[in-house]
């Protein structure tokens, strides 16, 4: 052995081969010459019983006597408890933002991932949960290490989607079907909402031991102002009154005259049971809500309807499909039904 020096290591040949020169005077520090002629600078240590072996880098990037200092600095830390060799192994198998993507998603469609009131997400919003992963996370983050995100990247990422550069027109799954996807701040938030639910996802699984979006400032979800008129109110009311002269729309117009008048949600309405029509409370109760369960105040109109409707279908749904044991087939018409109903004219 001899002490490593530029110009032992320049005079280092290669064999058949690979061999390590080791330095005499620091134990463990040497350089390793691979057959090929390549040389690089190496520190033989034990940790938790086990010898390991760490790769300073390569002769050229670094001499002699940087590596040399590399290689104290390695062992004091080794002296502290620290395992470098295994740290280095652990960074090269460090997740991708895709890939912490694929395991999320993976347990969202299992139900694993928990929504308001510690219940599963539903299937609607799982959906929406996809659609902003693949539109927008993956394209903006996909390919960066989880354990390398900090909180001006996750920043970058709302500004971003709020300039629209994640705008895009994707073909769906549904015949013909087409999403155009547009950004801005309503869908900065709530993605980078999203990014921070799968980032206490990956601390939770160990995978970080922070959340670099906790504390971010974003805009402000737009909350919806917009009420009917008076005016046009009377307008939708003679709409559904001439739509209701056709047979084919005359659910579709119960529907939307009974959503106007309690303020439900659409799905809320469409899968309505009779076990949930509380009509001598005057209240609807929603055994599966958005919000999980939930209680609704009827006024009287819906509580006429509803009992004179009772008196006529029996089965479990209000507005029952075809088979009665289905809620009505509504929820996919309503939308084009009500596009082809004319407003009245002014």
């Amino acid at each position: 052995m001899a002490k490593l020096t530029k110009r032992l290591v320049d005079a280092a040949e290669s064999q058949e081969k690979d061999y390590v020169i080791w330095d005499d005077e620091l134990p463990g520090f040497g350089l390793r010459v691979f057959a090929s002629g390549k040389r690089s600078y190496v520190l033989q240590y034990r940790a938790l019983g086990r010898s390991r072996r760490y790769t300073i880098g390569l002769h050229g990037v670094w001499t002699a006597e940087s590596a040399r200092q590399e290689a104290k600095i390695q062992l004091g830390r080794v002296a502290q408890g620290d395992n470098p060799a295994e740290e280095r192994q652990l960074d090269h198998k460090a997740i991708t933002v895709r890939e912490l993507c694929t395991l999320y998603v993976n347990d969202l469609n299992a139900g694993l991932i928990l929504g308001k009131g510690g219940r599963p997400k539903k299937p609607t919003t799982v959906g929406t949960d996809t659609g902003r992963i693949e539109r927008h996370i993956i394209p903006l983050l996909g390919t960066r290490r989880v354990k390398d995100l900090t909180k001006a990247d996750i920043n970058r990422v709302l500004k971003d989607i709020m300039a629209g550069k994640t705008r895009v027109s994707v073909k769906t799954k549904k015949l013909r079907g087409k999403a155009i996807v547009r950004g801005g701040a309503g869908t900065a938030t709530r993605t980078v909402g999203l990014l921070g639910g799968i980032l206490t996802y990956a601390v939770e699984a160990g995978i970080i031991t922070s959340n670099p979006a906790h504390g971010l400032r974003k805009p402000k979800d737009n909350v919806r102002q917009r009420r009917l008129s008076e005016a046009e109110y009377r307008t939708l009311g003679e709409m559904l009154r001439r739509a209701a002269e056709e047979e084919k729309y005359a659910m579709t117009v119960d529907i939307i005259r009974q959503i106007a008048l309690t303020g439900c949600r659409r799905s809320e309405m469409i899968g309505l049971k009779w076990t949930e029509a509380d009509t001598e409370a005057s209240c609807l109760r929603l055994e599966d809500s958005k919000e999980g369960e939930s209680v609704r105040p009827i006024g009287l109109p819906v509580v006429e309807y509803l009992e004179q409707r009772h008196t006529e279908d029996v089965g479990i749904y209000v507005f029952p499909g075809r088979a009665r044991t289905m809620p009505s087939a509504a929820s996919l018409t309503i939308g084009s039904s009500s596009s082809r109903i004319q407003p009245f004219p002014t």
